[in-house]
């Protein structure tokens, strides 16, 4: 079965299409109990949560019971959930138990029981076992990122918790604006719910309302920075300063266009805005502006920049009187003809 995009997995769930096993690859916890959530939500009546809804600690043991209880049929819901929790673990016994293990979840995957929804739940699976080749070929597996596509479709199902509906494009700018923190798009979510009262959620409120949409602007700063123009990068800074945004945010606001620089710069020199956009995560728009901008500034000026830009973060975070020195510092440092050799 191939592998399935967040997006995808939450508009299955939303379509009620059956999923007789899950594998849930990702270390962020909103994001794995936001998917087990949603399932348990559509697929199990809110009255017999309590005994239809498993949680499984992975281990021989608990992978025996995990497969005995998958064949036993429910009592008061139409469907029963079983989490493994820690899946992981199952690939932690020498080969021969790996093998046992890995045919045991082949046999029940061939032919799963129609009232159960497995769910296996790992931080990460070793690509090379063959644990991780059984469960990607006979079970839906989703990687839990925080890129721009997941924290996007994040945003939808999100929204939905405060009783809003947000556009797909405003949910892609947003999830841009928050470089992918999920507890920052929770908070800008909740304003925007109330701000829109009741009406759908769309670009224009998430560029009125979310301050750290700006951040688009930073990419005004990369033609600056290519050519090394001080003054007007000097300018930039006090604009941005002046509008209210904060030291931390201009400096992730950087760090996050820096990143997305050296990620174009790697892709193929054919690929258009769109396929970039996916690469990205970004909007195309966003995606075409990195494309052209990271031909212009060589990879070594760029790795030179992002640690320079780790170390304004850091004195920022500590508590340094003066944000605003540290910031011209920074840019006197972006702009120097020698920031290329400070990597």
């Amino acid at each position: 079965m191939p592998q399935a995009t967040l997006e995808n997995l939450l508009r299955r769930i939303a379509q009620g299409k059956p999923i007789p096993a899950l594998v849930l690859v990702g270390s962020d916890p909103y994001l794995s109990d936001s998917c087990r959530a949603a399932i348990i939500e559509k697929f199990v009546p809110a009255g017999a949560r309590e005994w239809a809804v498993s949680k499984i600690a992975a281990s021989s043991s608990g992978l025996s019971e995990l497969l005995e209880r998958a064949r036993i049929m429910p009592m008061l819901s139409p469907v029963q959930i079983l989490i493994l929790q820690d899946a992981e673990d199952l690939e932690r016994g020498g080969d021969e138990s790996a093998e046992k293990t890995a045919d045991e979840l082949s046999a029940y995957l061939a032919d799963p029981s129609p009232f159960t929804i497995v769910i296996f739940q790992a931080a990460s699976l070793d690509k090379r076992r063959k644990l991780y080749k059984t469960l990607a070929e006979k079970a839906l597996m989703v990687e839990l990122t925080t890129g721009g596509a997941n924290v996007a479709a994040l945003a939808v199902e999100m929204a939905r918790e405060f009783g809003a509906e947000i556009e797909p494009q405003a949910a892609a700018e947003l999830a841009e604006a928050v470089n992918g923190e999920i507890a920052k798009l929770r908070l800008e979510l909740e304003k925007l719910s109330l701000f829109a009262a009741g009406r759908r959620i769309e670009v224009a409120d998430v560029e009125a309302l979310v301050l750290s949409a700006r951040k688009f602007t930073v990419w005004n700063l990369a033609e600056v920075l290519a050519t090394r123009d001080r003054r007007a990068a000097m300018e930039y800074l006090d604009g941005a300063l002046r509008a209210g945004e904060q030291p931390q945010q201009i400096v992730g606001a950087l760090g996050w266009m820096y990143r997305k620089l050296i990620e174009a710069r790697e892709l193929s020199p054919a690929t258009n805005q769109f396929q970039a956009a996916r690469e990205l995560g970004t909007r195309p728009e966003t995606a075409a502006i990195a494309l052209a901008q990271s031909k212009k500034i060589p990879r070594e000026t760029l790795l030179a920049g992002m640690i320079e830009l780790a170390e304004a973060d850091s004195e920022l975070k500590s508590g340094r009187p003066n944000p605003r020195a540290i910031l011209e510092f920074l840019i006197a440092r972006l702009t120097s003809e020698n920031s290329a050799s400070a990597a």
